[in-house]
């Protein structure tokens, strides 16, 4: 099995937001990453609204071929948003107006009650959901009972690693985990802080982790090369 590739297109967003102009378009990024083989587009509608806003989403509801994942926290106006956009998944992560970028796993001990419900109540518009974890067996078990139909392994810590031995550990936990969510029926995929180098030893997980979610390096690499190029250039390498 060889992993696939979503590309996630906030920071074509966060660009245009910078100048307060109308281009980069998110959208159009959206339609060449599905032209060099992007499996899926991930967008990241924030309570600030920091990147994509209202109007992304709808426009990317409209124009996404292959699968819109949308990542939002577990709040009543995400919930609205989501019944009404009809994505193609919800990836639910934790968010913290002071954090330059999500910093890990959801807390699914304590937002237990609150995700239960919003997981039905997703399912009931026949919108499945993700969960961003940790990887650890405890939270693959819990997200399970959750209701959960997928979940997202936070590849934080091993994006950061740098040691050998730390990296195989690390690799190590990721697999236990992902290996469990399948046995459990959940669909698994992983991201965060994944690039063109660390992608090379993580790619010996394809056999238990579908696919990955990569937003800044592929956007960081677009500027220079093009998005078209960038795109091809990692689903090269997770071959």
């Amino acid at each position: 099995m060889r992993m696939q590739l979503a590309v996630n297109v906030d920071h074509i967003a966060t660009l245009r937001n910078a100048r307060k102009e109308r281009e980069p378009d998110p959208i159009t990024a959206a339609h060449l990453a599905e032209l060099a083989g992007a499996v899926g587009i991930v967008c990241h509608l924030r309570e600030d609204r920091r990147h994509i806003c209202d109007h992304d989403l709808r426009r990317l509801r409209e124009t996404v071929k292959t699968k819109l994942d949308l990542e939002m926290a577990a709040t009543e106006e995400m919930l609205h948003i989501a019944i009404q956009t009809k994505p193609d998944l919800v990836t639910l992560v934790p968010e913290r107006r002071e954090e330059l970028t999500t910093e890990g796993g959801l807390d699914l001990k304590t937002m237990r009650t609150i995700l239960v419900q919003f997981i039905a109540e997703l399912a009931r518009h026949e919108i499945p959901t993700s969960l961003f974890i940790e990887p650890d067996k405890d939270l693959v078990r819990l997200a399970a009972e959750l209701g959960a139909t997928h979940i997202e392994l936070h590849t934080g810590t091993y994006s950061r690693l740098r040691k050998a031995d730390e990296i195989q550990c690390e690799l190590k936990r990721l697999r236990e985990a992902a290996t469990l969510g399948r046995e459990l029926g959940l669909r698994v995929v992983a991201g965060h802080g994944l690039n063109y180098i660390n992608i090379i030893p993580f790619k010996s997980l394809s056999d238990v982790i579908e696919e990955v979610s990569i937003g800044h390096a592929i956007i960081a690499r677009a500027a220079l090369v093009g998005i078209d190029k960038a795109v091809r250039d990692m689903i090269q390498l997770l071959r």
